[in-house]
């Protein structure tokens, strides 16, 4: 496990996107796992300047989000989807249809997870790219959650759906109280992860991780089970880790 620790979310956001710029140079077909919440957002601006700039292109490049709420439709603003389309895909030349993102829409949502495990399972995930919940959480899979776990409906925890009314308003009733996201073993099944982290209030969780203990308490803590590890977090959310 690789640990970078940045002077702030800039130049934290500047070292993640140099990893998969090359990432992209080299393999410009690569399959990437991505990320939603505030975290990978400045990644993403970097992302979107190296497009346009004429360093990268992803036109040829496959994606797999890890997760999706429940309870809320494809188009909602708050959708991964649209988060996706806002933050990336939309000012980029990547492929609609090399875009794969969990459905949570229809009645059948266990057919959905079935389906989206599929697709995982038959492709290969060259970078994978997290953040972290307060809580440990990675992509949904909250504390509790077994690592054999693969895509599932996961109910949220209350301290998710807190962390997470801040883009619903500040309204706690409008946070859904379900998604679906890749399995932890999912998740680990990919060629190399990239964790990025910023702020206080990940920093216990980061400690935790780093500590190198491994239990489903945490659910990050199966990172330690994976030999292509890099994690980046800015000073704050590196406070907590032992010298």
């Amino acid at each position: 496990m690789k640990i970078i620790i940045t002077k702030d979310y800039q130049e934290l956001s500047e070292k993640a996107a140099e990893i998969i710029i090359d990432l992209v140079k080299n393999n410009p077909s690569c399959t990437l796992g991505l990320a939603t919440g505030s975290s990978p957002i400045g990644l993403y601006k970097n992302l979107i300047k190296a497009y346009e700039d004429g360093v990268i292109s992803f036109k040829d490049v496959k994606s797999y989000n890890l997760d999706e709420y429940c309870e809320l439709p494809k188009q909602h603003r708050e959708s991964y989807y649209s988060f996706m389309h806002a933050n990336l895909f939309d000012h980029i030349d990547i492929k609609e249809e090399n875009t794969h993102l969990p459905s949570s829409e229809g009645s059948d949502l266990q057919a959905n997870c079935k389906a989206y495990n599929k697709m995982l399972n038959s492709t290969v995930v060259d970078l994978q790219l997290l953040g972290i919940g307060a809580n440990g959480h990675i992509g949904f899979n909250e504390p509790g959650t077994p690592f054999k776990n693969e895509t599932s409906v996961i109910k949220l925890t209350d301290k998710t759906r807190e962390d997470n009314k801040r883009f619903f308003d500040g309204d706690i009733n409008q946070v859904p109280k379900y998604a679906i996201t890749m399995g932890i073993k999912n998740i680990l099944n990919a060629k190399s992860i990239l964790l990025v982290a910023n702020g206080k209030n990940k920093a216990e969780a980061i400690a935790k991780l780093v500590s190198g203990e491994v239990t489903e308490d945490l659910p990050a803590s199966a990172l330690n089970l994976h030999d292509n590890v890099t994690i980046i977090v800015d000073e704050e959310a590196a406070s907590l880790i032992e010298k």
